[in-house]
């Protein structure tokens, strides 16, 4: 929608693509050129114009490519074979040519602002961008095509991120879109700028800073008691253990020592044997756990295009089992499988657990879009068994896509530490390819099994359904 104060019409963007999250790749490789190239670096001061950083790139679009040649060699053929016609077309040719070679691709002076409807929207929200361009140079820009720079793990649900327009000095185009909100911190790119000379001969690329950003922190949400194993600390809590002490649950009875306070003795026994014994009750521990969410590339798998992939399922997840674990008294840490590091030692306390929220929420390991960077497992394992206390436990969440993480579970259990294996299921029964696909995974969830290490997995249901089915299971 073009502003009042714009007398130039605003044509509809392009229909040569569907608006999608990455309209900003439509131009994608004019924009990495121009950040590659050694363009100015500028300031504009210009009279009500924010000073923004602009990245220049101008190239010969080759629109007229060879015009000058025929336009030449229809001239020479018409001399040679004395036909005026043929002379006369090649001088309107060799007059396009000199048209096409006599302007230039204006260099846009434009104060760029972008505004969004809510900067800390929940996952799943709706965010309206505004973008409002206006010409405060002194040319007029025959040809110019905006396009936002909309961040990777956004995507556009309404109305495309760009527009095509001509704007006078002085008059502005304003274009709106609609975004679905994910978990993380966005930043918008620069917005890009194109504009051409009239005759469409050069073309000049020009990047517009217009800082951005929007947080999304998903509230936590307890998921229900997760089973854990009896890997214990010395602090009270929930998980009954073995040692006889403070607790609910009937352990054992003993001789009477002076001391023992009178709740606690057994006056049954007293009243049939007239013997002073002692009941001990099955003490109940906290536990150190530490929730690992597999974030490697390949974890980045869904059902179908529009479904959430697997880490953003376990994060999910992971995020309902930190809030549920720290409400039953356990400390809790978080890590990532992913080749950017990611570690929040065990701990508890609400300070923790804002901490918690803001790794699970915003830390880069965990993004929405996998890193590019490369995964060495060995070097990952040496890190995470060096900072893993000896007395935790560990809640993997992973897809299971690859024998990778199938190693990596049995590795840590090796080692002392009891690994439950959460598994959410991106495989479909589509084709004969995606029933392989699960089949292999089911395969690795029953090795698993069989090795002795805990593993469920939810699809549909949710993962405190599927939690509360595994704790009935286990146990029988």
């Amino acid at each position: 929608m073009s502003d009042p104060s714009s007398a130039a019409a605003s044509e509809p963007a392009s229909t040569d693509g569907e608006a999608t999250g990455r309209d900003g790749d439509a131009v994608g490789r004019d924009r990495d050129a121009t950040e590659t190239e050694s363009a100015d670096a500028t300031e504009t001061e210009s009279a009500g114009a924010p000073s923004d950083r602009e990245h220049r790139r101008a190239i010969e679009t080759e629109r007229w490519l060879g015009m000058a040649g025929a336009a030449l060699a229809l001239v020479g053929l018409g001399v040679l074979v004395r036909q005026s016609s043929l002379v006369l077309a090649g001088a309107v040719g060799a007059g396009y040519a000199v048209y096409a070679r006599a302007g230039d691709a204006s260099a846009p002076a434009l104060a760029v602002t972008r505004t969004v409807s809510d900067e800390a929207p929940e996952p799943g929200d709706e965010v309206s961008v505004t973008v409002r361009a206006e010409n405060v140079g002194e040319e007029a820009l025959p040809d110019l095509r905006l396009v936002d720079g909309v961040p990777p793990g956004l995507a556009v649900v309404d109305g495309p991120a760009r527009v095509a327009t001509a704007l006078r000095p002085g008059t502005a185009v304003t274009f709106e879109y609609t975004v679905r909100a994910a978990r993380g911190d966005h930043e918008w790119e620069p917005l890009t700028a194109i504009t051409r000379d009239a005759a469409g001969a050069r073309e000049r690329t020009t990047a517009l800073d217009a800082p951005t950003a929007i947080a999304c922190t998903p509230e936590l949400s307890a998921g229900g008691d997760l089973p854990l194993r009896g890997l214990t600390t010395v602090h009270h809590g929930r998980v009954p253990t073995d040692v006889g002490g403070a607790g609910v649950e009937f352990h054992a009875t003993r001789e009477y020592r002076r001391g023992d306070p009178l709740k606690r003795i057994d006056w049954n026994r007293r009243a049939r044997t007239g013997e002073l014994s002692t009941v001990e009750l099955r003490e109940e521990r906290s536990a150190t756990v530490v929730l690992v969410v597999d974030a490697r590339e390949s974890a980045y798998v869904a059902a179908n295009p529009d479904a959430e992939t697997a880490v953003e399922a376990s994060v999910a997840a992971a995020g309902q089992a930190f809030s549920a674990l720290l409400d039953g008294g356990d400390r809790v840490g978080i890590a990532a499988l992913s080749p950017i590091d990611c570690w929040l030692p065990p701990g508890s306390g609400t300070v923790h657990a804002a901490r918690g929220r803001e790794t699970l929420a915003t830390d880069p390991a965990l993004a929405p879009t996998p890193s590019d960077d490369r995964f060495y497992r060995s070097l990952w394992l040496r890190r995470f068994r060096r900072r893993l206390p000896a007395d935790a436990q560990v809640l993997f969440f992973t897809p299971l896509v690859d024998e990778t993480a199938t190693a990596i579970a049995r590795r840590v259990d090796a080692h002392g530490h009891l690994v439950t294996v959460l598994s959410p299921d991106p495989t479909t029964a589509e084709t004969a390819g995606e029933r392989l696909t699960a089949f292999e995974r089911r395969q690795r969830l029953r090795a698993l099994r069989a090795g002795g290490i805990r593993a469920l997995e939810w699809g549909d249901d949710s993962f405190p359904a599927a939690v509360a089915a595994a704790t009935r299971r286990w146990s029988r």
